[in-house]
């Protein structure tokens, strides 16, 4: 006795649309055994396409109970569903519903990649198919290359790549011509004969004379089930003939050819991440991906030039602020950041600054004996007139101790600076900038020769050289330096200091000494009418604000980046509205959501990439240039963080922004998808 192999007991399907509720299927009772050929017929809106979704598991009942084998579907999972699909149901559309990227054999594998099978298991049980259905020749041809009648013929080889126990063929010779209508329905009664089990759906009755059971439905319901006359002439066969199977549907013969028996399906996989982790499915969803971008390359393209931009405009931001820190770091190099400067005032820019006369020589000795001081030297500063022969010209004068150069870090280009010998007996002698040198002496070395500082003459002894120190930053100024005592006796006439320039101990914190200096000096003045200048600090100032302009530039290019990632996502939404055909089919043929899931990440992620990597390369062209006009102090360079963060950024912009898209398609209805245009 055949066993039933599909029962609907009570089915009833109903839909909501706006405030309306609408019967599809009313109270339906059907049982299929193995084997049957069983045609659907009706009018339009009689509820034969909706059955044909429930018995292939595309749509469930809303009341009643669906029996795969004596299991009840209604309490399965969609990758169970999914996974009944693929063990037991193939599908032949009425329009085919080939992917029009992939080839002939590429459309036959399709259910076998989703039940895991061995590349080259596959492409050998595809190719073999299509050759026994006459097709052999055109396996590597598009679905645009063939004709209707070869295209349904793919259709039916993809039905059979999975064993195909149970044939769904919806309208299988509507768009067909009555000749290769013929040869359809003599391929679908010689499957019948070695097997599997065929459901059609027609409004064709003369296509369904041709089965054992005839299923009339009106409005929802079966009105009439009867067994089909037997004397109707079978349609006449050309290229296909079949030859009884003797060892069952896993091997049937079709011309004379025995085909490769269905191997068994993998193991489904229990979760998206265990499913990820399966390197040969995560493989085969990259190629398919690969092959849905390049089949869009215009969409593709315009979704890579959003995220290039997003990802120069990252690297270029990240690059300028790592120019702007070397170059502040370059500059720190110029600087001796172990000194800490004494001004007069209780404050910058006090007014009163210039009427306080309490920095004195006592001072700095006292500063000199505390354990945290190295060396200290008195400063004074005035402006004076230069003149050597007929030339003439202001500069700044500045009166230092001996040690003053060493604590500056000043070099000495020519020549030598005064010694403590020198300060002790209030020499006239001065050490001069490459200014004053270019200006009153030209090429000639001015060693041994006279220049006047105010109205006295002064022998020039040293030159320094072109890196200025903490108080030799002058520019075009003219400076000079002489005995502080020469200055404060000679020069300005006047004992107190201008300023006092302290050198802190190795090892010794600038602040911790300006936090220790502080109150001593408070003390022997009884206020605190000075101000100290902690050049060390000002530079860590001045280097944070340089970071948090990094950072604020960086967030513009990351901001730069979220909007090509939103970009990505519209494009990706309205990828998957516009493959919702796709989407339906390969879940027809037993795609798990989190196939369809991966398969959309991965394009998103991929086109990121893809944008990340030819971002770097324009990141390259755009530093370039850059430093074409730019001077040589100011590089920018595309460091390897940056190349790590643009790429970070693009996997994380595709995963974000293409979760959604992802989600979206693998919740897809596959009724809805597979009706859409």
């Amino acid at each position: 006795m055949t066993s039933v192999l599909l029962e609907l007991r009570g089915a009833t399907r109903r839909y909501v649309v706006g405030e309306q509720e609408i019967g599809a299927l009313r109270g339906v009772d059907l049982a299929i055994c193995a084997g049957e050929m069983v045609a659907l017929v009706g009018a339009s809106g009689s509820g034969k396409s909706t059955l044909m979704n429930v018995l292939g598991c595309l749509d469930r009942v809303s009341e009643g109970s669906y029996c795969v084998k004596g299991q009840d579907v209604s309490r399965l999972s969609p990758d169970e569903l999914a996974a009944l699909r693929r063990a037991h149901f193939g599908f032949v559309f009425q329009r085919y519903n080939l992917l029009p990227q992939l080839s002939a054999l590429a459309n036959v594998e399709i259910p076998a990649i989703y039940a895991g099978r061995e590349a080259r298991q596959r492409h050998d049980r595809a190719r073999a198919l299509l050759g026994q259905l006459g097709l052999g020749a055109r396996a590597d041809h598009r679905p645009s290359q063939l004709s209707g009648g070869q295209q349904q013929r793919v259709s039916i080889a993809r039905a059979l790549m999975n064993g195909g126990e149970v044939i769904l063929a919806d309208e299988p010779t509507g768009a067909l011509d009555s000749e290769t209508g013929r040869e359809m329905m003599a391929l679908l009664l010689d499957l019948n004969r070695l097997g599997h089990t065929l459901v059609i759906a027609t409004h064709d009755h003369a296509v369904a004379s041709f089965a054992h059971r005839i299923v009339e439905l009106a409005d929802g319901r079966i009105v009439a089930d009867r067994q089909a006359p037997r004397d109707v002439t079978e349609p006449k066969r050309q290229e296909t003939k079949v030859i009884e199977a003797t060892s069952g549907i896993s091997q049937p013969t079709i011309g004379g050819a025995t085909m490769a028996a269905v191997p068994p399906e993998q193991p489904a996989l229990k979760s998206f991440l265990a499913d990820a982790a399966s390197w040969s499915r995560f493989t085969e969803a990259a190629q398919m991906a690969v092959v849905a971008l390049l089949s869009h390359r215009l969409r593709t393209a315009l979704t890579l030039l959003g995220v290039v931009i997003g990802i120069v405009s990252v690297v270029s931001m990240v690059a300028v602020g790592e120019a702007a820190q070397r170059k502040i770091q370059e500059d720190m190099k110029e600087f001796t950041t172990d000194t800490i400067q004494i001004f007069p005032g209780q404050d910058f820019g006090d007014p009163d600054a210039a009427h306080i006369q309490t920095l004195t020589t006592l001072d700095v000795e006292a500063l000199e004996e505390q354990e945290y001081i190295r060396e200290a030297s008195p400063v004074l500063t005035q402006s004076t007139l230069l003149r050597h022969r007929s030339i003439s010209g202001s500069a700044t004068v500045h009166g230092v101790d001996a040690n003053y150069f060493e604590m500056v870090g000043t070099p000495i280009e020519l020549g030598a600076s005064f010694t403590r010998n020198d300060v002790l007996r209030q020499a006239q002698v001065v050490v001069i900038d490459a200014n004053v040198k270019k200006r009153f002496f030209g090429s000639s070395s001015p060693i041994g020769k006279s220049l006047y500082v105010g109205k006295a003459p002064y022998v020039v002894i040293g030159v320094t050289g072109k890196k200025p120190g903490v108080a030799a930053m002058g520019g075009s100024r003219l400076i000079v330096w002489v005995p502080y005592t020469n200055a404060a006796a000679r020069l300005l006439g006047r004992s107190y200091l201008d300023s006092i320039l302290v050198s802190i101990r190795e090892g010794e914190s600038p602040q911790a000494v300006e936090d220790r200096l502080t109150p001593l000096l408070q003390k022997r003045h009884r206020i605190k009418d000075f101000v100290v200048w902690n050049l060390a600090e000002n530079f860590r100032a001045g280097a944070s604000l340089f970071e948090t302009t990094s950072l604020l530039l960086a967030a513009i290019g990351i901001i730069s980046l979220t909007v090509s990632g939103i970009g990505v996502m519209n494009i990706m939404l309205v990828s998957v509205t516009e493959r919702a055909r796709e989407i339906g089919v390969r879940i027809a043929v037993g795609a798990r959501q989190s196939d369809i899931r991966r398969q959309f990440l991965i394009e998103a992620i991929f086109v990121c990439l893809l944008g990340a990597t030819m971002g770097v390369i324009f990141s390259y062209g755009v530093c370039w240039i850059a430093n074409h006009f730019l001077s040589s102090q100011w590089e920018m360079r595309v460091s390897l963080s940056a190349i790590l963060a643009a790429l970070a950024s693009a996997t994380a912009t595709g995963v974000v922004f293409g979760y959604v898209p992802a989600r979206n398609a693998a919740r897809l209805d596959p009724v809805e998808a597979l009706a859409r245009d």
